[in-house]
Formats: C-alpha cells, structure tokens, sequence
C-alpha cells in the first residue's frame, strides 16, 4: 500500500529548459496526461499535456505561471493518490522525496491493478447501500447485522453524506440477502439500492462504479 512499493521511473521528469514541442510529444508517446519539471533538481510543478499541445514554442519554463502543484511523498499511501487523480483530471502522479526531489511516478492503471486485489472488487457479491441518520451509524453494527445472518462482508465505504443522514455501501456475500435486508430495517436502517447480479460482465461494471464513487467522495 506505500508508494514506494509501487513508483515507475521510465517516465522522465523535464528540466525547466526543455521545449515544451519534446515535452508534449513524449507525454504522447507515453500516453500520461501530465509532464512534471524540475528545476536545479528539484520538481516544481507540472502541465497537462493538452495545455502543451496549445502552447507557443518555447521552454516549459516560460509556461510557469500554468504550473499545478501537484505530488505525493515517497512514504504515501496509494489511497493518497486517488483524490489527486480526480482533483487535475489526470492520469499519473509525480513521487518526489522529502527534499522535493523527483524519484518516479505512479499511474492511475497501478491504482487498478492494485485495487483488483481487493475481495471489495475481485469477490462476487452482492452491492448493497444502506441509508442512516449519521449521528447513530456504526461500521461495528453493520457488520455485526451481515454477520449475524452468516454472510461475509468484503468490503464498506460512506458513498454519501449530508447534514440528516449518510449512505453506506457495502459489498457483500450473496447468502441471506433477504434476512440481511429485513435486519437492516429492524435496526433503523433504510435500504436504498441493491444488486445481486454476480454475471462476469455486471461484475466489472460495479468494481469501476466503486472506485468511481471513491473518487467523488
């Protein structure tokens, strides 16, 4: 789950000098949506690719007042990484040390391939999200209700929050789902949405709807 675990160094960071025309065209080349400089060593910022493909020949350095901040540190976590995919609209993320300096990146088809480890996303299931007052709900609770009625939860997340109430989304074993619905009334909670479809094809539809979510969250 660090990042270290997972950086890639074949994508080079740009020296502020470089032209933005080579810049872009690598970034093409490797199909990344971002190139990353550095100046005197240390990384100072990137730009979107389509930006470059729009700019006026020159250096990336005269393009720095365009430069997003953006980066995770060496001793991250990969959940780290997910808002800042969503936040720049981009498709890999720079990791810099401690002292700034550029060591690789992580790209957003790592942050799949790791994730489809996960019984949350590899196990079929069943996808149920429950809605609660927030001020009661409890993960211990939840899970005790699954358990309760010998099914097994591979997974919970908060998909939703608001001032009177929260949504809770949880992947779970196809046993007892009609038991485990029941409970969930007896309990307070009201059951929002369901999929028990467990097809091959439904299946990859709801792991990427997961992590779409987490991304929105």
């Amino acid at each position: 789950m660090f990042i270290k675990d997972y950086i890639s160094k074949d994508y080079p960071a740009f020296n502020h000098t470089d032209s933005i025309e080579v810049a872009s065209e690598i970034a093409t080349e490797f199909g990344y949506s971002h190139v990353f400089i550095k100046k005197k060593g240390v990384y100072v910022g990137a730009l979107s690719q389509s930006f470059l493909e729009e700019s006026p020949e020159g250096t990336l350095g005269s393009l720095e007042i365009h430069y997003d901040r953006f980066a995770i540190p060496e001793d991250g976590n990969i959940l780290d990484t997910v808002k800042l995919f969503h936040i720049f609209n981009s498709n890999v993320v720079p990791v810099i040390t401690q002292t700034e300096k550029y060591l690789g990146y992580i790209s957003c088809d790592d942050i799949f391939s790791e994730f489809s480890k996960y019984p949350l996303f590899s196990e079929n299931g069943a996808i149920l999200t429950v809605q609660s007052n927030n001020l009661y709900y409890s993960f211990t609770e939840i899970a005790k209700i699954v358990e309760s009625n010998n099914a097994k939860m591979y997974g919970c997340y908060v998909s939703g929050i608001n001032d009177d109430s929260i949504l809770i989304t949880l992947k779970i074993s196809n046993d007892n789902l009609s038991s485990i619905d029941e409970t969930f009334e007896r309990y307070g909670y009201n059951v929002v949405n369901k999929h028990y479809g467990d097809e091959k094809e439904e299946l990859m539809k709801d792991r990427f709807g997961f992590f779409q979510k987490y991304l929105e969250f």
